[in-house]
């Protein structure tokens, strides 16, 4: 017998990256030395106190059981006093929190839960891929922003058709930014508010990268603009802030009627989170070590951020600085496109970069670097890409 898949599961969007992941795994398999920028994995292992957290959890028969569906109360709390000591945000744990099981999950599920087919959104060109999912998955349509380097990789809301405002019943924001690494500040998102509130749109913003900041700058929360409960909601991840990204937790916070939107779905798909990685969480958001770990990771990025760039601009290649995440925005020479440069940065030099095209048009210019190598082998990759002679040294 043979099982066709599905009209809606033929019109995913294709997985970009895969083809990427499959090229490198080719060179590599080839016994060649791959540097690989391309990936968005955090190379750290996860906080030592979180790891033993985990396995006390693990030991107590009470985590084997199911969760309860909207999960662990005490996550929730920590999760809601962690915004208030960072942010000075202040929720309430039961209606304005949501437990989820990665941040992708809350970023795809959202259309699903809040959309009908044919309404519209809008998301940032370039953007995180995966948004598209939820486009596909909630048969909704969408309209593109670019973001500009003129303009920090902001969006210029002046700028947004109003025709496009007027049809919109969603914005997706992601600051820090990937691919780009730009970073929002306060005033911009109290813009945010105001263009959300004219429109009458939901803001989802994707904190992913939240706790990453360099430089010693501190990112906002979209929840600190007046009013940004009213109006939306932000999603929190562990992966970054903690390298947990194999753990899949994280959390929306804000506006309760879409919280309970995002619950109420996942009360038909799933039943939370396994207990044992609610209650790591739970002491990851709590510990007094976790300031100190935090800091230590950023300063890690920094030192790498740092190395690649000053080593890149001695062969002519000057990034767009990053403010946070663990990427730097590099752009493409003249002659080539995102794909056909990564393409023979790989050929060439054995070193993998991901193509700014697969963010979006935007991103065509543009590769993106992933500082999770030590600074040493990000000043040989630039070394090699050196060689290449494809930068005019100033």
């Amino acid at each position: 017998m043979k099982f066709d898949e599905s009209e809606m599961l033929k019109k995913l969007p294709a997985q970009f990256f895969a083809a990427l992941v499959a090229k490198v795994n080719k060179k590599i398999d080839a016994g060649n030395d791959v540097i690989n920028l391309g990936q968005g994995n955090p190379d750290q292992p996860t906080f030592d106190y979180i790891v033993a957290a985990l396995k006390k959890a693990a030991e107590n028969p009470r985590t084997h059981k199911y969760s309860p569906f909207r999960g662990l109360a005490e996550l929730k709390q920590a999760a809601a006093d962690f915004y208030k000591q960072e942010y000075g945000v202040e929720v309430d744990p039961e209606k304005e929190i949501a437990i989820l099981g990665g941040s992708k999950i809350g970023l795809v599920e959202l259309p699903w839960a809040l959309m009908n087919s044919g309404e519209s959104l809008i998301l940032p060109d370039p953007g995180y891929p995966d948004y598209l999912s939820g486009v596909a998955l909630g048969k909704v349509k969408y309209d593109t922003i670019p973001l500009r380097r003129e303009n920090g990789f902001l969006p210029d809301y002046n700028q947004i058709p109003a025709e496009v405002a007027q049809r919109a019943k969603f914005i997706y924001l992601n600051y820090p930014n990937n691919p780009t690494g730009a970073v929002a500040t306060e005033e911009f998102y109290q813009q945010t508010v105001a263009f959300a509130k004219k429109y009458d749109i939901g803001v989802v913003s994707d904190f992913a990268y939240g706790a990453l900041g360099f430089d010693n700058y501190k990112n906002p929360s979209f929840l600190q603009a007046e009013d940004a409960k009213d109006v939306g909601i932000e999603i929190y991840t562990f992966s970054k802030t903690f390298n947990m990204a194999g753990w899949r937790l994280a959390f929306a916070i804000g506006n309760p009627d879409i919280i309970e939107a995002l619950n109420l779905i996942q009360d038909h798909l799933f039943v939370s989170v396994f207990p044992a990685i609610q209650e790591a969480g739970l002491e990851a958001l709590r510990s007094e070590k976790r300031e100190e770990e935090i800091n230590g990771l950023v300063a890690r990025y920094q030192q790498r951020r740092d190395a690649f760039i000053s080593e890149a601009d001695k062969i002519g290649w000057h990034a767009f600085v990053p403010g946070g995440t663990f990427y730097t925005w590099m752009p493409v020479p003249d002659g080539y496109t995102s794909e056909s440069f990564a393409d023979l940065l790989l050929n060439k030099a054995n070193v993998a970069v991901a193509p700014g095209k697969g963010f979006g048009e935007m991103g065509d210019g543009y590769v993106r670097i992933g500082l999770l190598v030590s600074p040493e082998r990000l000043i040989e990759a630039v070394q090699r890409i050196g060689k290449l002679h494809l930068f005019k040294k100033e």
